[in-house]
Parts: C-alpha cells; sequence; structure tokens
C-alpha cells in the first residue's frame, strides 16, 4: 500500500507491506530516496513494514530548500502517528542508521528496539573521512539501483544539521542512558571505518556489535542470507539472543 501524507507544505511517499510486528526502514545519503525494499523482503511474513521517501528525495515534494535534523525526525514521529502505530523497531542503514540513533534519543517511547545497520557513527572525524575516501578510490562499492537520483541540497544541509548535533556536550550521556535493546550490524569488508560505531555500540549497555564476514556496505547485495538471519532473530527476540 502506498501512501502520500502532506506535512506542513509537503507530501511524504511512504509504502507499507506486511503484517505483524511495525518495522520503520530509513535509508540513508542523506539525500536517498528509498532503497530498503530488498532489506523488507528480508523480515516478510511476521513484520508491518514501512518504508518512506524523505522530503526532497524522490517521490516526496518539497520547497527547494534544505531543512535540519529536527524536521526529518518529526517527520519520523508524523509516519508513526498517521499509520496508528504506537510503537515501532527502527532499521537504519548508513546515515539513516545515524538518524535512527537520533530518533531514539528524541522518541525513546516511539521505539520498540533499534537495529543500525552499516552507520556512520556520531563523528567528523577527519581520519575516517580520510579512510574513506581511500579506500573508495582504491577499492570502490557496488551500489544498489536506486531509482531516483539524490538531492545535494538535502545531503548538505542534513549533514550541517547532523553535524551541529552531535557536538552537543550531553550527546555521549544520553547515549549511555538510552535503555534500549539494540543491535549494531557492520559489514567486515565496508570500505568506512568501523571504529565509531563500535564506540557507540559500547556505550549502549543493552546493545551488541556484530561484523558480517564478507559483507560490504549494503549488506544485502552481499550477505542477503546472514543478514536475514540476524534480523530476523532480533525483530522475534527484541534482544538479539542467539545471533552471532
Amino acid at each position: 500500500m502506498e501512501r502520500y501524507m502532506e506535512i506542513e507544505d509537503t507530501k511524504l511517499w511512504t509504502k507499507k507491506r506486511g503484517h505483524g510486528v511495525p518495522v520503520l526502514l530509513i535509508s540513508g545519503g542523506p539525500g536517498c530516496c528509498n532503497y530498503m525494499e530488498p532489506v523488507a523482503e528480508l523480515i516478510n511474513g511476521f513484520s508491518e513494514v514501512i518504508m518512506f521517501d524523505p522530503r526532497g528525495c524522490g517521490r516526496s515534494t518539497f520547497d527547494g530548500n534544505g531543512y535540519d535534523l529536527d524536521v526529518a525526525l518529526r517527520d519520523l514521529e508524523t509516519i508513526r502517528l498517521e499509520y496508528g502505530i504506537k510503537k515501532w523497531v527502527v532499521i537504519g542503514h548508513s546515515w539513516g542508521a545515524d538518524l535512527g540513533l537520533a530518533y531514539a534519543l528524541e522518541y525513546p517511547e516511539s521505539i520498540i528496539s533499534f537495529v543500525s545497520i552499516s552507520g556512520t557513527g556520531i563523528q567528523n572525524d577527519r581520519d575516517w573521512k580520510e579512510a574513506y575516501m581511500r579506500n573508495k578510490d582504491e577499492i570502490g562499492e557496488v551500489l544498489p539501483d536506486f531509482e531516483y537520483e539524490a538531492s545535494k541540497t538535502v545531503h548538505r544541509s542534513l549533514i550541517d544539521s547532523w553535524r551541529a548535533y552531535i557536538k552537543r556536550p550531553s550527546l555521549l550521556k544520553e547515549i549511555a542512558e538510552l535503555d534500549l535493546p539494540t543491535i549494531f550490524i557492520f559489514a567486515e569488508n565496508d570500505i568506512r571505518p568501523s571504529w565509531p560505531i563500535e564506540q557507540v555500540a559500547n556505550l549502549i549497555r543493552n546493545s551488541r556489535y556484530i561484523e558480517l564476514v564478507g559483507a560490504e556496505h549494503y549488506i544485502w547485495q552481499t550477505k542477503r542470507k546472514e543478514l536475514g538471519v540476524v534480523l530476523r532473530e532480533f525483530i522475534k527476540t527484541g534482544n538479539g539472543t542467539g545471533v552471532k
């Protein structure tokens, strides 16, 4: 089922599929359209999955200007409320995982559990960026087939807002105080360094960090079966018990 939601002067494209545990899937970028359909297929059969194009991306409209992290977070809450969902499992990929972490901090009462897939962490680290750019040039990575071109305007405005958000003096304390079942899934062959995500994973007491051997950034392209096992187990148990 596809549905447009009118939020202020924006029409937000959303899609729901399946029945069961409510799950929100957040694509990365920022500035990318939804590309999480393959992940939705991995948890089909026991989940009510919600996907969306962020405002200004893909099928969602906006006024052509950038917007900040607060707006992006409020959009997630609006989607939840419009679908009548009390709480949901939030799964984010890449920068979508970072947005999901901010959502967990700002709206903890709305979340059952949180899954970070190939997140980039709460950092604006020069060493991290240099390692990423070097690996990108020397190794490269296989990208999914995006339906729509990424929005540079959305990317720039949200990156700037995110970097301001992570400078807050209380941020690490707030993350350490999160009482939320969480799993951080990373790919062994991701060209992005893992240390920022491992640091965040170690801050949250009810969390796990796992690295899928042989996987790349878009994990479902290289280790679809293994990712499916991890996601299904975590969603069903809520704590990742038995996940290796």
